[in-house]
């Protein structure tokens, strides 16, 4: 009997390192990097990681400050690139990254990225108080209608996710989730693959990837109007632009252009599907198109001379 249990158990440790070891090689399973909360309270990446996404085509990076993707040469016109996963990109390669895209449009600047999957609205306005230190000229903030619910604790109260709550005027902080199990599952691929493979629970969410669904709620616009009062007392707005995604709702929008926030709303109709089949992320197409439409608002003499204006004030 001994002798039996002994060679099952030497049986599935050959089984588990085979697996792990083909789960690897073939890239079943996407790379996810670590992540650290800093003095500010912000959850972003451990600096300097690699990996590769779900079938090997393309590596994802972690730069030395923290963040997905590729510094700028130089700092000179520097423009930040501030969003959730949609900006963090890591199902695209780099050179499909919004920095890339813009600063292929508009050579004179130089573009840096700072996202993370689940970055709300003010958590975002709070990651531009941390870049201020490079002395950017302007930002852009990419922004969806669950970027305002999960904002505010009293609509879609997150302890993973920085929230604004509305009744005190107070930030809460994200929290980062079993950090130290997903860890483990993380590196463990084989047992990863196995969890994603056949839903074995909902204890780890994985940290890269968005939960896309959308809310079904009233619009709360009482309770956004609160929120774009707060950044605006609480933040510079005047060198930063809002990014609406395609089929945003326009109260949000009008709420910000009335609290005089610049704004753009991407526009994906009557074009080929800027969204991946399984995923409403955007495909390299998508972020084209996407960073196409930035620019020309951005250069345009006719849309209020943005950058230009910007470019005095820094002066």
């Amino acid at each position: 009997m001994r002798k039996l249990l002994i060679n099952i158990s030497l049986f599935f440790l050959i089984a588990i390192i085979i697996g792990e070891i083909v789960v690897r090689v073939t890239h079943a399973m996407s790379d996810i990097p670590q992540r650290t909360i800093d003095e500010h309270g912000i959850q972003k990446y451990i600096p300097n990681q690699e990996g590769y996404w779900k079938g090997g085509d393309h590596k994802w990076l972690i730069n030395k400050l923290g963040w997905p993707g590729v510094l700028p040469e130089s700092n000179k016109n520097l423009i930040m690139v501030i969003g959730d996963s949609f900006i963090e990109n890591f199902m695209n390669p780099n050179e499909c990254h919004q920095s890339a895209y813009l600063k292929s449009n508009m050579n004179d600047y130089n573009f840096m990225e700072a996202s993370r999957s689940g970055v709300s609205f003010i958590e975002a306005m709070e990651i531009t108080k941390q870049m201020d230190s490079l002395n950017p000229i302007h930002s852009l903030i990419y922004l969806d209608d669950d970027d305002f619910y999960e904002s505010i604790t009293q609509i879609k109260p997150m302890s993973d996710i920085t929230q604004l709550d509305i009744e005190t005027n107070t930030i809460k902080y994200g929290e980062m989730k079993s950090p130290g199990l997903k860890k483990i599952l993380y590196t463990w691929k084989l047992m990863y693959y196995f969890y994603n493979r056949f839903s074995l629970g909902s204890l780890f969410q994985p940290e890269t990837l968005n939960d896309n669904s959308k809310v079904e709620e009233p619009e709360f616009t009482t309770e956004v109007i609160k929120l774009i009062d707060y950044i605006k007392q609480n933040y510079v707005t005047i060198n930063k632009t809002l990014v609406f995604h395609p089929n945003s709702k326009k109260s949000f929008i009008e709420i910000c252009k009335s609290a005089g926030f610049n704004t753009i709303l991407l526009d994906s109709s009557n074009d080929d599907s800027w969204t991946f089949d399984y995923d409403s992320h955007w495909t390299c197409y998508g972020h084209k198109r996407a960073a196409e439409q930035i620019s020309n608002h951005l250069l345009n003499s006719n849309n209020q001379g943005i950058l230009n204006n910007f470019n005095i004030i820094k002066k």
